[in-house]
């Protein structure tokens, strides 16, 4: 039970961490002339998030953790720090473009378009393993699924328009 507790509220705390520098980043990105694509899925994110989260702490907290998927859990993070650490200032939970940057093809991004979203398709379904919740992460990797969708597709398309952009 208590390290269930520890586990929830590390992800948590790192949740509203990087909620903070989301909104730190994208402040910065906007002033220096960037803007938002497709916004109009970001509140349906926020609500699976805080959804699967919120769920988590009320199934979860009092369950036994596997250590198996505790160790996948955590390599996830490794990679997690991975992603924001190649985006820096550039990452933010929003798809926001910064007019004449070039994309990101270093770190992780040399491997995949998106391991951000990699990253967190991994965490939606191992974190509630990890507490003995398969049928919770069946739920929410299918709910990720379809809003992943949308915002993959509006997130290539900006990646298509900064490339025209930048090659013209």
């Amino acid at each position: 039970m208590i390290p269930a507790i520890f586990l929830l509220a590390f992800v948590t705390t790192e949740r509203l961490g990087e909620l903070w520098l989301a909104r730190r980043n994208t402040a910065a990105l906007l002033a220096k002339g960037a803007y938002e694509v497709a916004p109009g899925h970001y509140p349906l994110i926020v609500l699976l998030h805080a959804a699967w989260l919120a769920g988590l702490w009320g199934f979860g907290a009092a369950r036994a953790l596997d250590p198996g998927w505790l160790v996948v859990f955590l390599v996830l993070q490794g990679l997690r720090v991975w992603v924001l650490a190649t985006l820096g200032r550039r990452w933010t939970t929003r798809i926001i473009v910064l007019p004449g940057a070039p994309l990101v093809r270093t770190g992780p991004y040399r491997l995949l378009t998106h391991p951000n979203y990699a990253v967190v398709v991994g965490e939606i379904a191992v974190l509630p393993l990890c507490l003995g919740l398969p049928w919770y992460a069946l739920a929410f990797s299918v709910a990720n699924f379809v809003i992943l969708a949308i915002r993959i597709r509006a997130e290539n398309g900006s990646m298509v328009a900064m490339r025209d952009f930048i090659t013209s």
